[in-house]
């Protein structure tokens, strides 16, 4: 265990200075097993400091990797995490809000990779949430039991995590054609079918306008009596023939026409198909902690390299001997300007295996 005098400084203010900064230094503080300090957590929010959801996820590390969390309180704006060791277990962890649960996943899929055995997370809080990845986005990966709505979250999710001795360099660089469209439209609790059907037109029609050759499948769809909350939203995932994952998704707000929800969710996908890369934008950022601990060299060609995936890749070289490089990429066919970012992974093995 290294001594508190020995612990990084993070300044949570930097760059992006949201939570993620948080969720990236603590997952890679408990699978490296050095102790760090955040300060300045959330600096520039309307509401400094830790949300719950933010407060969760520290928590929820801190259990995975037996540590000592101090100063994880609602507001707090200085914490430290000494991480112990990662064990395997069943593991709750619940917002008691709308926090996402797809973030809380963020912080806590890389700690249980690096663990002695299979981990059982039941993540509770909004499944569809705001600014955050919808769970949907996240389903291939992971399997749902009740959604869960804001304003009063009330979703869980189970997952289930393989550890692994080491992990193995990705590289995506291909993009290949667009092959398959697909989503859903889903009303939840009192508000009309119609609205579902409206959301999925709007986007197919939008779509259409600009990739013609392929059947797009949108399900309308009415959430079950299980679901918590009334709420409306749209996920729309595009896939290549190179097996690339394109996401666009969209909630639905008081006063805002379900039509508008659709096309706001099919320009996203179309933006995010139009660049090229292999990744969309949310996934980007997402993928920066896994190319830092693997091992070997990871090389993914992206749209813009946004905010997100700076700050990730800011927090990763500090905390990891992982090198990043961003390199620009002209393409000929068309008027696209991709970027491959490459990382020298920091090769993490995994000492409970």
């Amino acid at each position: 265990m290294k001594m508190d005098s020995e612990a990084v400084e993070i300044d949570g203010s930097v760059m992006e200075g949201g939570g993620q900064i948080l969720r990236v230094s603590a997952a890679l503080s408990c699978i490296i097993g050095s102790s760090i300090k955040i300060t300045k957590i959330r600096a520039g929010r309307s509401t400094p400091g830790l949300r719950p959801q933010h407060l969760t996820g520290l928590q929820l590390v801190s259990d995975l990797c037996s540590g000592s969390l101090q100063g994880a309180s609602i507001g707090s704006t200085d914490i430290s995490l000494t991480p112990g060791k990662t064990r395997a277990g069943n593991y709750t962890a619940d917002t008691q809000t709308a926090g996402s649960v797809c973030l809380l996943l963020q912080v806590a899929l890389p700690c249980a990779l690096y663990a002695d055995a299979a981990s059982q997370l039941c993540l509770k809080g909004g499944t569809n949430a705001e600014m955050a990845p919808q769970i949907d986005y996240t389903i291939k990966v992971i399997d749902i039991d009740t959604p869960g709505f804001y304003p009063k979250g009330g979703g869980e999710v189970m997952v289930t995590v393989n550890p692994v001795k080491e992990l193995t360099p990705v590289t995506m660089t291909e993009r290949g054609n667009i092959t398959k469209i697909y989503g859903r439209a889903y009303v939840a609790g009192v508000l009309p079918f119609k609205l579902a059907k409206d959301m999925s037109a709007a986007a197919v029609r939008t779509i259409r306008k600009e990739i013609k050759e392929l059947y797009i499948n949108i399900q309308p769809q009415q959430e079950k009596e299980k679901a918590c909350g009334n709420g409306n939203g749209i996920l729309i995932i595009a896939e290549s023939s190179t097996g690339c994952i394109f996401a666009g998704s969209a909630l639905g707000k008081k006063g805002v026409y379900a039509d508008k929800v659709g096309i706001e969710a099919a320009e996203m996908l179309l933006k995010n198909i139009r660049h090229n890369g292999c990744v969309d934008e949310f996934l980007q950022d997402q993928l920066i902690i896994f190319m830092a601990l693997a091992k070997g060299t990871s090389r993914i060609r992206t749209g813009a390299v946004t905010l997100h995936t700076q700050t990730a890749i800011h927090i990763a070289e500090q905390l990891t001997q992982a090198k990043f490089t961003i390199t620009k990429c002209e393409d000929e066919l068309s008027r696209n300007i991709t970027y491959i970012i490459e990382c020298q992974g920091s090769g993490a093995v995994n000492p409970n295996l």
